[in-house]
């Protein structure tokens, strides 16, 4: 079995069954290094992997065991379609921007074929259509083929896909990819120095501190999913987080693609050997509503696949930032050797390559094309209604926090945001921005670094 020490309660993936991954030492001696990376998830052992193929001295340090956070939550999905992004971004920001995203997205696909053919991975990489679908407006789709084609992606409209119910047609992208992301990340991470059970407490300067520990690093990449340090940066104000669900269904037929739907109300799915994974249900984390998470997903299992079993499921959580545009660079102009991977979205697994080269090409001094358009101190007027629906979230959840009664629900250790109950995941969630805790009090997702004082 996968060796990732796991909260009861809290069910585990798909990817991690039958995956032994070997344990890593913890750090218990002050180090020195060129390139320090905090998070040994995708993102992090990817740019750690690439930094030192680049001659540079590179360690991760990882608060619980690789791969234990996102990227085994993840539906592994490898993809330049990302819903009808396309037109939305030309709406937006203009057809510039949107196909420098469209080429950043293509690339990142090219990238993995390349990595896992040198090294040989066996990871079940498997080249595969993508197909956005909708029930609703066939105009948009057909818009979004139009785009995709402009910007260099083999695109184009089905009438039928293969799906149990109504639609009125899908975008079909060529040439995209699936696989197993345990798999990947065990032969990827066994050429890097990582420590396990090593949690970053504080970055100050050149020096990460740990509990027995400190690194010194001439750089330091923060891929920890959500942003650990506040100030500077302020990450905490320029992004939210959400939940998402899936369910690993046994008997169906299987697919000739992966699928997501553009509705609102829809389902995402793909195949892996003989279980077909359907997402959905997704809500922001710590606003719990009644027709969203698992429950949601086995009506949808019984009304379009009926007979099936539900054999596992798990929940995801997905960085949201207000411009559409991922977190790639430096932490902050304060702060010109730090550099942060975040804000991915529902496609890290796609940006996790994306933003592993760009960091690598950063630290190395090499031009890289996305770097103004992922860049973290980009200003885009354009995200302003987002941000202040944020900050309103934000406001609000603090004004619950202080003025709680002793006795009532427990408050955030980030920065005090009142909690919320989950009751499908028997978890304590922060409205504010994202952190949660099971109903111990003990931490289970940034940005918050400690467990609960108490449960409330």
């Amino acid at each position: 079995m996968y060796l990732c020490a796991w909260k009861a309660g809290f069910v585990e993936s798909i990817w991690t069954e039958q995956i032994e991954l070997p344990k890593r030492d913890s750090l218990l001696q002050d180090i020195t290094t060129e390139a320090l990376v905090i998070g040994a998830g995708m993102a992090g052992v990817l740019a750690a992997y690439f930094l030192q193929e680049h001659g540079i001295k590179t360690v991760v340090l990882e608060a619980d065991r690789v791969g234990s956070g996102q990227s085994k939550n993840t539906t592994a999905k490898v993809t330049s379609q990302h819903g009808l992004v396309y037109q939305k971004l030309v709406k937006k920001y203009g057809e510039r921007k949107a196909a420098l995203y469209a080429q950043a997205n293509k690339e990142a696909i090219g990238c993995y074929k390349k990595v896992i053919e040198e090294r040989k991975i066996q990871c079940d990489f498997e080249s595969l259509p993508a197909y956005v679908y909708s029930a609703k407006k066939k105009e948009n789709l057909l818009e979004e083929v139009k785009l995709a084609s402009a910007f260099g992606i083999k695109a184009h409209f089905v009438e039928q896909a293969q799906l149990p119910f109504e639609h009125v047609g899908a975008v079909c992208f060529e040439g995209q990819a699936q696989f197993h992301p345990i798999k990947f990340l065990k032969e990827i991470s066994s050429f890097l120095t990582i420590y396990e059970k090593t949690k970053v407490y504080k970055v100050k300067g050149h020096v990460a501190y740990t509990e027995h520990a400190k690194v010194w690093a001439d750089y330091i990449v923060f891929a920890t999913h959500y942003p650990i340090v506040n100030v500077p940066g302020f990450y905490f104000m320029r992004q939210h987080q959400e939940r998402s669900y899936i369910l690993a269904l046994s008997g169906a037929d299987r697919l000739n693609g992966m699928y997501y739907s553009e509705d609102v109300d829809g389902i995402s799915l793909r195949d892996y050997k003989g279980f077909l994974l359907m997402g959905g249900g997704g809500h922001r984390t710590g606003e719990y509503k009644k027709n969203c998470g698992y429950g949601f997903l086995r009506q949808k299992a019984e009304q379009y696949y009926p007979g099936c079993e539900e054999r596992y499921h798990w929940s995801a959580q997905d960085c949201m930032t207000h411009d559409d545009f991922p977190f790639i660079g430096k932490y902050s102009i304060y702060r010109p050797y730090w550099f942060v991977a975040s804000g991915f979205k529902k496609w890290g697994m796609t940006t996790s390559i994306l933003a592993a080269k760009l960091i690598c090409d950063e630290i190395c001094g090499k031009e890289n094309s996305y770097r103004k358009l992922f860049s973290p101190q980009r200003c885009y007027p354009q995200a302003t209604g987002k941000f202040c629906k944020d900050m309103g979230e934000s406001v609000k959840g603090l004004g619950k926090g202080v003025y709680r009664l002793v006795g009532e629900k427990p408050r955030c250790s980030h920065m005090g945001c009142a909690l919320e109950w989950n009751p499908q995941e028997k978890s304590w969630d922060c409205p504010c921005h994202g952190s949660r805790f099971d109903k111990e009090g003990q931490l289970i997702d940034n940005p918050a670094k400690k467990d609960l004082k108490n449960k409330g």
